[in-house]
């Protein structure tokens, strides 16, 4: 850390670097099949009383709490839009996590991140805190939180500081042990798209979240098994609601590719204001708020602005005319799929109508974490690709659909090193020396696509795989797998400006 008398915004990040979770030890867990804590909520009401705050105090925040396998973010992304559309005098907060560039994206005052001065002051003001009260109710409880249980502790103390009038709270890996489960009440709670491989845990993640009396609960649908679960789950955890949301029509303008994610964001921000606001004219008689069928204009306007940088994004190459960047951090097969249907589309990877001449070369960057299955996510692509050419009519063939893929670690800079912002402990040194993982991913391409005829890169840093996407003009390149990798595309390829803009 700086010796200067005043902190800066990469002390910040240093010091919070020190609070990960090394790949040796995840390893280790991994190995050893350990199970989330189960005194997770008791620790984590001990560093909330170190900084001086009671778990009941989390009720003044207005919480709108958002969970699911996929979409989490895009839904507290429409949320949060609609919400400063619809009261736009209010202050909004807004937590969710991964963050694609800077860690001060996760926590978000009326859309914008804080900047590196506030991030800093709070930061500091939390670390601080956390220093000097060392007394903890519970034996288990480690000095210091881990990197997420910090930030999450760092977002509600922000928030209670800045007085906001609501709060959109976007679970992290769920479960009762999440740390955004501190909330005791929150006004309304909204479960996203669950996987099916997840069907046994629906329950677990509806109750998770809408576990006290009187607390509405919404979702969209989901697979057969998994929504009888969530229903006598919403019966056994006393949800006051349980609201099955269904899909804004085709003809409503949306910001982002996710409409049934912007329909479960339109009833939350329906249901929260009912609860709130008397000033709020659709709402109808509290105990039975029906869903809002006509959409006001400050909710369609919220729809039409929701901006969520990293997810179904394109973005023009400011330094090579006539490329684009379709960026998408989808990272379940799932998310993956979605990425697909619609990247492989009219106007997007594909020419306008299949009777058009020609389209750009296009360019697959992907990577997925340690311990994800290569041969399942690649699958997942080249089956969503092939359905996608069907559909639209299109001649070509999925094998050939990419002219080029590229395998690169998730190391931001060809000299080894990461921006700080970026920097994951949780990535075996050894791993991405050697390119472990990336081997094993070009291993299950190559299975998967034996008569291939374009050219597969192993690369070691986001940089390399940049540069080497850059040797084709005129090119599309999609960048999917990881948010942490598509972070450090729009990093090194210069495209925060356009990416990272609420008016890109």
């Amino acid at each position: 850390m700086s010796t200067a008398l005043t902190p800066t915004y990469k002390d910040a990040i240093d010091a919070l670097n020190t609070l990960q979770t090394n790949a040796a030890i995840l390893e280790a867990v991994r190995a050893a099949g350990v199970k989330l804590n189960p005194n997770a909520m008791l620790e984590m009401t001990d560093y909330l009383r170190r900084v001086g705050l009671e778990p009941s105090q989390l009720n003044d925040l207005n919480v709108i709490h958002i969970t699911g396998t996929k979409g989490k973010g895009s839904t507290s992304a429409f949320t949060d839009s609609i919400l400063r559309s619809a009261r736009p005098d209010w202050k909004t907060g807004l937590y969710t996590s991964p963050h694609l560039v800077a860690v001060r994206e996760r926590i978000r005052i009326n859309g914008e991140p804080l900047s590196e001065e506030d991030f800093t002051r709070y930061f500091f003001e939390v670390w601080d805190l956390l220093q000097k009260n060392t007394k903890c109710e519970t034996t288990t409880t480690p000095f210091m939180p881990n990197y997420f249980r910090f930030l999450t502790l760092m977002a509600f103390y922000t928030f209670k500081q800045l007085k906001v009038n609501a709060t959109i709270l976007e679970v992290g890996i769920g479960g009762r042990s999440d740390s955004t489960n501190m909330v005791p009440k929150p006004i309304v709670t909204g479960v996203t798209a669950l996987g099916y491989d997840h069907t046994r845990l629906l329950g677990d993640r509806l109750s998770q979240i809408a576990n006290q009396k009187g607390v509405p609960a919404l979702t969209v649908e989901q697979p057969e098994e998994g929504m009888s679960e969530l229903r006598d789950c919403a019966v056994e955890q006393r949800a006051s609601q349980f609201t099955v949301v269904e899909t804004l029509p085709s003809t409503i303008q949306l910001g982002m590719f996710f409409r049934a994610n912007a329909a479960l964001a339109v009833q939350l921000v329906h249901t929260f204001l009912s609860i709130t606001d008397q000033s709020y004219s659709p709402a109808s008689d509290p105990n039975t708020r029906e869903p809002l069928r006509s959409l006001p204009t400050s909710f369609l306007d919220g729809l039409r602005n929701a901006h969520w940088p990293g997810r179904c994004q394109t973005v023009l190459d400011p330094k090579h005319e006539g490329s684009k960047w379709f960026l998408d951090g989808a990272h379940t097969k799932e998310s993956l799929a979605c990425c697909l249907e619609w990247f492989v589309s009219p106007a997007v990877g594909l020419p306008d109508s299949p009777a058009s001449d020609g389209h750009p070369a296009r360019v697959l960057i992907f990577n997925c974490t340690s311990g994800r299955s290569g041969d399942d996510f690649l699958n997942a692509i080249l089956q969503k690709t092939e359905e996608q050419l069907a559909n639209h009519g299109s001649p070509e063939k999925k094998e050939e659909f990419f002219s080029k893929v590229i395998f690169c670690s998730n190391v931001t800079y060809a000299s080894g090193n990461f921006k700080g912002d970026l920097t994951s402990m949780a990535m075996s040194t050894t791993d991405n020396d050697n390119l472990k993982t990336q081997r094993e991913i070009e291993a299950a391409w190559n299975k998967l696509v034996p008569t291939y005829s374009g050219t597969v890169h192993v690369l070691p840093s986001i940089e390399d795989a940049v540069d080497e996407a850059r040797q084709t003009l005129n090119v599309s390149v999609l960048v999917t797998g990881s948010l942490h990798l598509v972070g450090g595309v729009i990093e090194v390829a210069g495209l925060a400006d356009r990416a990272l803009s609420l008016k890109a």
